[in-house]
């Protein structure tokens, strides 16, 4: 939510295609929306994307780290302003638990900022411990809120 959002997310889609061993597959639009978590600071532009990978998932999150910090990424208060915050929603059907890393992303079913362009690209995608599908979530969240 910092910068030139929509420049900072095409760099980050483009290195991510640059990475050997990856391949992006889709690329959903990219969704405005109100910040997260600290609610007083600028809205945040979302998008998701299908990446073909031969990296492990640590490996994956190196390479993550390494793109939002080319990107000016400090890490200095949670949820707080930055210029790019990239995760690992879903990897196959895997779940992990690591304390660096939870697959699927333990939030997602609760973030509509998530689960919206996730649905463009992936909505027949099932959820790996909930058992239902990304568009099933969507619509769950939807009914709630």
């Amino acid at each position: 939510n910092m910068g030139d959002r929509t420049k900072y997310l095409t760099d980050a889609v483009e290195a991510l295609g640059g990475i050997r061993g990856c391949t992006v597959k889709k690329v959903s639009g990219f969704l405005e929306t109100p910040p997260y978590g600290v609610a007083d600071q600028d809205d945040f532009l979302n998008g998701c994307l299908e990446l073909e990978t031969l990296l492990y998932p640590e490996e994956l999150l190196e390479q993550l780290h390494r793109i939002e910090k080319d990107a000016g990424r400090e890490r200095k208060k949670r949820w707080g302003p930055r210029t790019l915050d990239l995760d690992i929603l879903l990897y196959d059907d895997l779940v992990l638990d690591l304390p660096e890393l939870q697959i699927p992303h333990r939030e997602m079913h609760l973030r509509s900022f998530v689960l919206d362009p996730l649905c463009q690209i992936a909505p027949w995608k099932r959820h790996p411990l909930l058992g239902i599908t990304v568009e099933e979530l969507a619509e769950k969240l939807r009914q709630n809120t």
